[in-house]
């Protein structure tokens, strides 16, 4: 079952927070939005959304009670992210940044919405990192807890079964930290078309283009320091984000010159890498990109290091995001560069009650002996834009308000600022990443640790202070 903790003028500000429910390289596009479907909501999943004989009753059934629930006064939210499984690194900081939302007085004291205020209560859910457990967790938010809203991060996995059954179901979801491509083919749309708009469904992140904005200035400037080819790897994976990345991601660096090495499209879980690696050393690869789950990556890295395929620049998506895993490398890991969503080193603050990310990263590294952690501003947003929608309807229970109004968020907050009206899709809001490349610690906030993400490079948001220096890997 789900964990519920209300918090507001009618409920007790309950703080349990651990869940128990839960193009080049050939491929052309009609195959890519077929894989991309296939692996943001595998069969399992698609099963669990497609099993209810009696949708349509029992949407009636939840409608009526939604209306029957009204004269509670309550909001009721759901939270549904990976707190176990391969991608439990992205939520380990979930149950501080609910402390923290609870704390403020829009979730403690309640939301005002249409002149009434409501208490808040959240069920948070564990997708496990698997598509089944989610779709199942988010049909049970939907339909048995009734929940007026659901909020979901952390990687196609979790976000796109979710999105999935929120879409069938009719119940508002906002999403983050998945590649907006990712995202949107998962719910049945044309990236390279992206005309549709899914009434009950948004996002906030960011996209190939952002990627690419964020990778590519770093590899220019390593090129041009070392005069390496311009000839780069790509691993990616067959599964949600892999495929887009594949799609979406080389015809920008091509556009600089750089000429694109597959490493084929494989499954996730593949143990021996070789023969990638062995392509990877003849093609001359200078510069390496990959889209794959975290104990993929540390596996083949190490074994690419050992087989000597080293690159001037590996620069990686969905993995080495947070201390955590990077510690699993050590050595191995120095100047690998990353995207970075949020930092403690932008000027935004909270919406909710003014933190700003230099406090939010300061509290969470004193309240848990951990470095500052990416999702801490991505998961706090999520709350945040939920304010926003719930104030601009007349009622928290309608839920096509409610969804109408997630469309036109346009607000600035603990990511920036976010808006959904004129993002690269409907539904779409976008932040602007940055570059960050590991390094050993320096002393930050009082304490010293042994890896850090340091920016590197601010091409795409200068609102971020640089704070280290871009140099070749030294792996």
């Amino acid at each position: 079952m789900p964990d519920e903790g209300r918090t507001g003028p009618h409920g007790g500000g309950g703080n349990a927070d651990v869940p128990e429910i839960e193009r080049p390289g050939g491929i052309d596009r009609r195959s890519l939005l077929k894989l991309v479907g296939a692996g943001a909501l595998g069969a399992g999943a698609a099963a669990v959304l497609s099993s209810s004989a009696g949708a349509s009753s029992v949407l009636r059934s939840a409608r009526s009670s939604r209306l029957t629930s009204a004269k509670s006064g309550t909001i009721h939210i759901g939270y549904i992210t990976p707190r176990t499984g391969a991608l439990a690194g992205f939520a380990e900081s979930d149950p501080f940044v609910l402390k923290k939302i609870r704390s403020t007085s829009q979730y403690h004291k309640g939301i005002t919405v249409g002149g009434k205020r409501y208490s808040v209560k959240i069920t948070v859910a564990d997708s496990q990192s698997t598509t089944n457990r989610a779709a199942q967790v988010a049909q049970q938010l939907a339909l048995s807890t009734k929940v007026d809203l659901i909020l979901t991060a952390n990687a196609p996995e979790t976000t796109n079964p979710v999105a999935s059954a929120a879409e069938q179901y009719h119940t508002p979801c906002l999403a983050t930290v998945v590649p907006w491509e990712s995202w949107y083919a998962g719910l049945g749309g044309d990236p390279l078309e992206p005309t549709k708009t899914f009434k009950y469904c948004t996002v906030f992140f960011f996209g190939m283009k952002e990627f690419a904005g964020t990778f590519l200035p770093m590899w220019e400037r390593v090129q041009r320091e070392t005069k390496a080819d311009k000839v780069f790897a790509g691993m990616y994976p067959n599964d949600a984000d892999g495929n887009a990345f594949r799609e979406g991601f080389p015809p920008f660096a091509e556009k600089l010159g750089y000429t694109f090495v597959t490493g084929g499209s494989y499954t996730d879980g593949t143990s021996t890498y070789s023969s990638m690696i062995g392509k990877f050393k003849s093609g001359n690869c200078t510069f390496y990109s990959n889209a794959p789950l975290p104990p993929t990556f540390n596996t083949m890295w190490k074994q690419a290091i050992t087989e000597g395929y080293k690159p001037k620049l590996a620069t990686v998506a969905k993995v080495l995001l947070f201390p955590s895993t990077v510690a699993a490398l050590g050595k191995l890991a120095e100047n690998i560069a990353t995207d970075a969503w949020w930092t403690p080193f932008s000027p935004y603050k909270s919406s909710l009650d003014g933190t700003t990310t230099h406090a939010l990263a300061k509290e969470w590294q004193d309240s848990s002996g951990n470095l500052w952690w990416q999702s801490l501003g991505s998961s706090y947003s999520l709350f945040e834009v939920a304010v926003e929608a719930f104030k601009a309807v007349d009622t928290p229970h309608d839920h096509a308000a409610v969804a109408a109004a997630l469309h036109k968020v346009h607000y600035t907050g603990m990511c920036g600022p976010i808006d959904f009206a004129n993002g690269p899709a409907p539904g779409v809001g976008i932040i602007l990443p940055v570059g960050v490349q590991w390094k050993p610690g320096k002393k930050i906030f009082g304490k010293k640790f042994p890896w850090e993400p340091f920016v590197v490079d601010n091409a795409l948001n200068k609102h971020v202070k640089i704070t280290g220096d871009l140099v070749a890997g030294t792996y």
